[in-house]
């Protein structure tokens, strides 16, 4: 077995001495396994240690002189980086650097006394202007730029500024104060569609210009109107049950459909897919490509449908009622696939996330007051909060996780909202009635309010898509007022 030693010995050694005695005593041997043997001084013992030595080394082969010992220069090099570590540690005032002064060499430089002009400096010494920026201790010139992997100081994000004020105001007279109707929508095209009493009015937002699209009749009134997700068709939904569409680019109707038996207060479309909810519970969905009035009939309600939206994917279609119910249907079933029975109050405040799939907010009337946040893809309530009054309407940002709602009794107020802490980033009054009615422009940056007190009014509430924050007062600036009709 190999000797455990702490150094191995070469195999070229010499052998022991045979004029040892190897019974002379040796302490060594108390050690096991120690040799106790002496090698001849005058051979050399090699081990696994090495160390080097110059003294056979020919620099002359490389170029480089040989440093004296006794010599007083120093290295160029040396010198420069000396003086650029001392001005970055102390200053370019710090002066050359002293050796340390001992009682045996107090005298020096012509028999000056070094002690009486060491510089009195306490480099140790608290001082709050002596903080520097990373710029300055560096020894070499960075010309404000940060080294790499270090990062400069964020700046502070300002707050978004949301104007308090409409930016305008239009005067709608016979605008009716009724909850279950729905008379204001946007179009895609930046048109704004009102039902006011028998007639529907078209806005262009671009022009301001107003045009009468049709009149029902002393006999009739309008209980709903709805763009088409893309092009010029608006369904306008009546006091009698019938369904008018109308091709807003040349002002002529294109077809009237029946199938309700009291009046429409609520239409979504979806693709070619109009869907309407009626005062009779049920709600009918019509392929405006066929030639009938309606295709399927969807019955869940107990009460009127007063409420409905499609999601973003057009796969669900979310239909609130007076029940007090939220119902969620799919495009192949006339059963509601989910039932929420949570609200206490008529449920019209309807919007669907665009920015998460299978998230649905509601809101309730007057006796419950509260928006809920569901999912539907897990069929589970998310979260609930009251807001104090009745919740009339609720839309979406497209650009950012916000949303509006608009109340009724008893503060009449707009708020925008934080999604999902849902704190509240605007509180907007103005109206005098409750805000029914609520719209958003095709930007996605504006809202439209509409009232019982037969005003509609503009708000700039949302971010862009590209800047995502909005500084410019607008409504406080241009604010006007004008007629609708």
């Amino acid at each position: 077995m190999e000797n455990p030693s702490s150094g191995s010995i070469h195999s070229n050694q010499s052998p022991p001495n045979p004029n040892l005695n190897p019974k002379t005593p040796n302490n060594n041997h108390l050690i096991p396994g120690f040799n106790s043997y002496h090698p001849s001084p005058s051979r050399t013992i090699y081990s696994d240690r090495f160390i080097p030595s110059r003294s056979s080394s020919n620099f002359a082969l490389f170029d480089l002189p040989l440093s004296s010992p006794n010599s007083n220069s120093t290295d160029d090099s040396s010198k420069a980086y000396t003086s650029l570590l001392r001005n970055a540690l102390f200053g370019p005032d710090s002066g050359p650097v002293l050796p340390p002064v001992t009682p045996e060499k107090n005298i020096g430089l012509n028999g000056r006394n070094l002690q009486s002009i060491r510089p009195n400096r306490n480099i140790f010494r608290y001082k709050s202007e002596t903080r520097q920026s990373l710029h300055t201790l560096s020894p070499f010139g960075l010309d404000d730029q940060l080294l790499p992997g270090v990062s400069g100081p964020s700046p502070v994000k300002a707050p978004r500024k949301v104007p308090r004020s409409p930016y305008k105001v239009l005067d709608a007279p016979a605008l009716q104060d009724d909850f279950y109707l729905n008379l204001v929508d946007w179009s895609s095209h930046n048109v704004l569609a009102v039902g006011l009493g028998s007639c529907v009015y078209l806005w262009h937002a671009s022009s301001s210009k107003v045009v009468k699209l049709c009149d029902l009749g002393n006999d009739d009134n309008v209980s709903s109107v709805g763009w088409a997700q893309r092009g010029t068709h608006l369904a306008v939904g009546t006091s009698n049950g019938k369904i008018q569409l109308w091709d807003a680019s040349c002002s002529k109707r294109i077809r009237t459909m029946e199938g309700h038996r009291l009046r429409v207060g609520a239409l979504a479309w979806s693709s070619s897919l109009l869907s309407s909810g009626s005062r009779d519970k049920s709600i009918l969905q019509r392929d405006i490509r066929a030639q009938e009035d309606y295709v399927s009939k969807l019955s869940g309600h107990r009460s009127e449908v007063c409420g409905l939206k499609w999601s973003c994917d057009n796969r669900e279609l979310a239909s609130g009622g007076n029940d007090n119910r939220l119902l969620v249907w799919n495009n192949h079933s006339t059963q509601p696939m989910l039932k929420y029975c949570e609200h206490t109050a008529a449920v019209k405040a309807i919007a669907w996330s665009p920015h998460l799939h299978g998230l649905l907010a509601s809101g309730g009337g007057t006796a419950d007051r509260c928006i809920r946040f569901w999912n539907t893809t897990t069929n589970t309530h998310l979260s609930c909060i009251d807001t104090g009054s009745q919740v009339c309407n609720l839309v979406w940002s497209k650009n950012v996780d916000e949303l509006v709602s608009t109340h009724g009794y008893s503060q009449n107020q707009i708020i925008l909202w934080r999604y999902p802490t849902m704190s509240k980033i605007a509180t907007l009054t103005g109206h005098t009635y409750r805000v029914l009615y609520l719209a958003i422009s095709p930007d996605g940056q504006a809202i439209v309010t509409g009232a019982g007190d037969e005003t509609l009014r503009f708000w700039n509430v949302f971010p862009s898509p590209k800047s995502q924050n909005t500084e410019t007062e607008i409504g406080a600036s241009s604010l006007g007022r004008t007629k609708i009709r």
